[in-house]
């Protein structure tokens, strides 16, 4: 089969949903190439860390699966997404048995933590999920109100057995775990969702808490997320999420060789003054294969100018199809 620039162009795009009425948008989006959804929450509800009362009444086991496979229907190989994170959101909150708090999480042992964490990625498979954006590797030990009831500790060593667990669980049960947020935002002084924002900590700092990003690779995690905010020790002016300089820190220096997703495109530490299209541009020329963009009608815009940008030189027609690829891989479970 030959795919189309077109086709390319939409495979790449991670679009994100606050409820299950995405239908109308995705479906004619599928049908032109797109391969991927992400089933996320309302702003309150990721603020408080929690599904809301509304939801929790109202969203069945059999209303989330009928959703997911009215989409399946037309694209059989589709990633779908949650945020599902140990000690963070919880998505599918009432749908699938909950993730062990931290405390118990960190008096189990690494085998039955995982088998803990496969128990709940096997119940959301039965739901049509493919994608867990977890688990949450940043070593937060300062300030960050992006990150706040969120991480896994402070302590490098703890999170990395527990990060490395909760991968060889989920991806036991099919689940594809998304290691978040490279390279680590241990200190911000804002959320980069809503003002922009950096990092300012040293490299030798940095490096030293990425030992749970390495034992997320090194447990196979199928993908990394990139952070939303830049790090000034490697790239003072561009986000993680665009940043070749982060990018290949990640595929050299760390040896990781699966998906890139980037966080949030929309963020404003991301986007810093630049547009949507401009910004996934530099994105996937950094080297990120799966962009995580707002779900809605603009998508398609965005999907059409990502292909004029290489019909007009500004992004390598080999780059898109290298990340498309790599998501089409993830979508079939390879």
């Amino acid at each position: 089969m030959t795919l189309t620039l077109d086709q390319d162009a939409r495979a790449i795009l991670l679009p994100a949903f606050d409820n299950l009425d995405f239908a109308d948008v995705m479906e004619p989006f599928l049908e032109k190439g797109g391969r991927s959804v992400l089933i996320g929450e309302t702003r309150a509800e990721y603020v408080a860390r929690q599904m809301s009362k509304e939801r929790l009444a109202t969203e069945t086991p059999d209303i989330f699966r009928t959703a997911v496979d009215r989409l399946r229907a037309g694209c059989p190989e589709l990633i779908v997404a949650v945020d599902q994170e140990l000690g963070g959101i919880q998505r599918l909150e009432g749908l699938v048995c909950a993730l062990p708090d931290l405390q118990d999480a960190e008096a189990l042992s690494e085998n039955v933590l995982a088998e803990r964490c496969q128990q709940v990625a096997a119940a959301a498979r039965e739901l049509g999920v493919t994608m867990f954006l977890g688990p949450i590797a940043d070593v937060v030990d300062g300030r960050n109100p992006w990150l706040h009831n969120r991480t896994m500790g402070s302590d490098a060593q703890t999170v990395a057995r527990l990060a490395a667990a909760y991968v060889k669980g989920v991806q036991k049960a099919g689940i594809s775990a998304v290691t978040k947020h490279f390279p680590g935002f241990n200190d911000l002084e804002a959320d980069p969702a809503l003002v922009d924002v950096s990092l300012g900590t040293t490299l030798d700092r940095i490096l030293g808490s990425a030992l749970p990003f390495r034992a997320a690779i090194e447990a196979g995690t199928k993908a990394v997320m990139t952070g939303p905010a830049p790090v000034a020790a490697f790239d003072a002016q561009n986000a993680a999420s665009t940043s070749a300089t982060v990018i290949a820190l990640l595929r050299g220096h760390f040896g990781f060789k699966g998906l890139v997703v980037s966080d949030d495109l929309d963020s404003p530490a991301t986007m810093r003054g630049a547009s949507l299209l401009d910004t996934a541009i530099a994105s996937l020329n950094a080297g990120v294969d799966l962009l995580l963009v707002g779900g809605g009608p603009h998508f398609h815009a965005l999907s059409d100018g990502i292909a004029d940008a290489v019909r007009a030189g500004r992004l390598s027609a080999e780059r898109l199809a290298d990340a498309a690829r790599r998501v089409r891989e993830n979508a079939a479970g390879r």
